[in-house]
């Protein structure tokens, strides 16, 4: 079944929301020929931040607020091996300022899963995902906008690995993700980090990000509590009362819980949803989240399967 997005400010906080499936987290794949897929909305806000390790606010821009609603999908190419894909349009506003808001298409992320190993361990059922993924931008927005920008506008590539385990209706999954982010070019002949680059070229740096989550799984209802971190490798700091940088170094931590309920009656039709509030950061702002989205199952097998 999919989940809507990662909540949590995007890769960064200091960004809008980025659309994910939940399977591209979870210890949860689709039946062969089944597309699970449908639309979701989601929102999130803050009005303070870390300037790298000192938390404030900034009445030039008041309440930053981004929105996003999405399509995405997941298909069982096997019971083992899963496609997931998304899609995003964001908001993005500034209740006070100067600055406008942008709006339009964001990136498509897919991801390709795999379950290479699924044992009995004790009484319960360990499994091992792996997964290889990436994005790509769809529309020429700007990314030195920040705090506004629809998003970075890097290329990227991630691996993957969840271990998850299940006992009854309760289980454990915990994640690591890698992700490698190409440069991106900006409107500017110049610009300056901690020195001086006379091109328009920016190296982004790398991040690595990691995800916990507990709680009730049946067939028709999930209750889970999550955890999750990014970490960029590299990166500067804001400079005091200045705009944020698209190589900045972003870390976040977030917690927040979600659900998925999954109605009798259409069969095949779930909801989900849930929220997030970023704990602790560097260069990120402190958001609070939350998602809804609506998603159904549709069977391409010559047999019905349940």
């Amino acid at each position: 079944m999919a989940r809507l997005m990662l909540i949590a400010v995007t890769l960064i906080g200091l960004l809008p929301l980025t659309l994910k499936a939940q399977t591209d987290e979870d210890g949860i794949m689709m039946n062969k020929n089944l597309l699970c897929a449908g639309p979701s909305y989601g929102y999130s806000s803050w009005d303070h931040y870390w300037e790298g390790t000192f938390k404030r606010n900034n009445q030039n821009i008041g309440t930053v607020t981004t929105q996003m609603v999405g399509v995405m999908g997941t298909y069982g190419i096997t019971k083992k091996l899963n496609i997931v894909a998304s899609v995003p349009y964001i908001w993005t506003r500034a209740s006070a300022g100067t600055l406008h808001g942008q709006h339009g298409v964001q990136d498509l992320s897919a991801w390709v899963k795999w379950l290479p190993v699924q044992m009995q361990l004790g009484k319960g059922t360990f499994s091992v995902y792996t997964l290889a993924g990436g994005s790509l931008p769809l529309t020429n927005y700007i990314a030195d906008y920040l705090p506004l920008s629809l998003g970075l506008h890097s290329r990227t590539a991630s691996g993957r690995i969840i271990l998850d385990y299940q006992l009854g209706h309760f289980f454990t999954t915990g994640s690591a993700t890698y992700t490698l982010r190409s440069d991106i070019t900006i409107d500017r002949d110049a610009y300056y980090t901690t020195s001086l680059h006379a091109t328009n070229r920016v190296d982004m740096p790398n991040f690595w990000s990691f995800n916990f989550r507990t709680g009730y799984r049946a067939n028709n209802l999930v209750l889970e509590a999550v955890a999750s971190n990014m970490t960029t490798q590299g990166g500067f700091d804001i400079r005091r009362n200045d705009m944020p940088f698209p190589s900045n170094k972003m870390n976040a931590t977030m917690v927040g819980a979600h659900f998925k309920y999954e109605l009798r009656n259409p069969k095949g039709l779930s909801i989900t949803g849930g929220g997030s509030y970023t704990v602790a950061g560097r260069n990120v702002g402190q958001s609070k989240s939350f998602d809804i989205g609506f998603f159904y199952i549709l069977n391409f097998s010559k047999k019905p399967k349940k």
